[in-house]
């Protein structure tokens, strides 16, 4: 897949597809086109045949920072609110890509990851981040909401409704190791074990059973919305026809004969 804003590499022997935001000497900002070619590639990541899993991270000493200053921030000061709009549905559009998108996204927080940049990692299914990866959601800074591209709806349901309103309304920079101790971070490892560690991780969601690992994220966002009786009957129903799925076969017969699953 030909990219122009970031760099894209698939890994046809592991099914991992890594996508590196390249902007190192603006701390990985983002751009217009930035923004849209994310959306569009996320939204052939859906079905491009191959893919298994998807790690997004930043060159050099930051994951995203957010939008960028001089290349957004200024021109959006000249719109009005039909072209403000317009941009925002954009930003939105991207997150929405990501949690539609079925092939599990693990963020590869290599360093700061602020603004849109936090939302973005919180869009994705996994964050690893280094110790560098301070986090902080900016928008109240500036004079905007807290409430932007959908952090109010993912970040209560990750750390809480109370962290959640902490950082969404003070915006300030918390540690890699606090969000780790909230669970905004899953796992912190060395700067110098992030690459391994999220490879390895990668390819063992890539080893998996692809279309359990897809409904299984179609159920984390759908069910949000669900009374418990409703997402009882849902999970009743999507685990019955899971049972006829050949995965459910494989890993049965896999662990009688004693060998590694082979999944479809």
């Amino acid at each position: 897949m030909l990219t122009t804003s970031f760099l894209y590499v698939h890994d046809d022997s592991t099914g991992v597809v890594t996508l590196t935001l390249n902007r190192p000497d603006r701390m990985n900002a983002l751009t217009f086109e930035v923004y849209d070619e994310l959306r569009r590639t996320f939204d052939d990541l859906d079905t491009a045949p191959g893919v298994r899993a998807i790690v997004l991270t930043g060159a050099g000493t930051s994951f995203c920072t957010g939008g960028d200053v001089h290349d957004i921030i200024g021109p959006l000061l000249s719109r009005d609110l039909r072209g403000l709009l317009e941009f925002t549905r954009m930003t939105c559009a991207l997150v929405l890509s990501m949690r539609r998108c079925r092939r599990p996204i693990i963020a590869a927080l290599n360093g700061t990851v602020a603004g849109a940049g936090a939302v973005i990692a919180t869009a994705a299914d996994l964050r690893i981040a280094a110790p560098t990866a301070r986090i902080a959601f900016l928008f109240t800074r500036v004079g905007l909401s807290g409430a932007d591209m959908g952090s109010a709806w993912l970040l209560p349901r990750i750390v809480g409704l109370g962290r959640a309103t902490e950082l969404l309304m003070g915006g300030a920079f918390i540690s890699a190791e606090e969000a780790y101790r909230i669970g905004l971070y899953n796992t912190v490892v060395d700067a110098e074990s992030l690459a391994e560690t999220v490879r390895t991780r990668a390819e063992a969601l890539a080893r998996g059973p692809s279309f359990a690992l897809e409904i299984t994220k179609d159920a984390l966002n759908r069910e949000a919305h669900m009374d418990l009786a409703s997402a009882l009957e849902a999970e009743a129903q999507i685990q019955a026809a899971l049972m006829l799925h050949p995965d459910f076969k494989e890993a049965y017969e896999a662990f009688r004969d004693k060998r590694p699953a082979r999944f479809s």
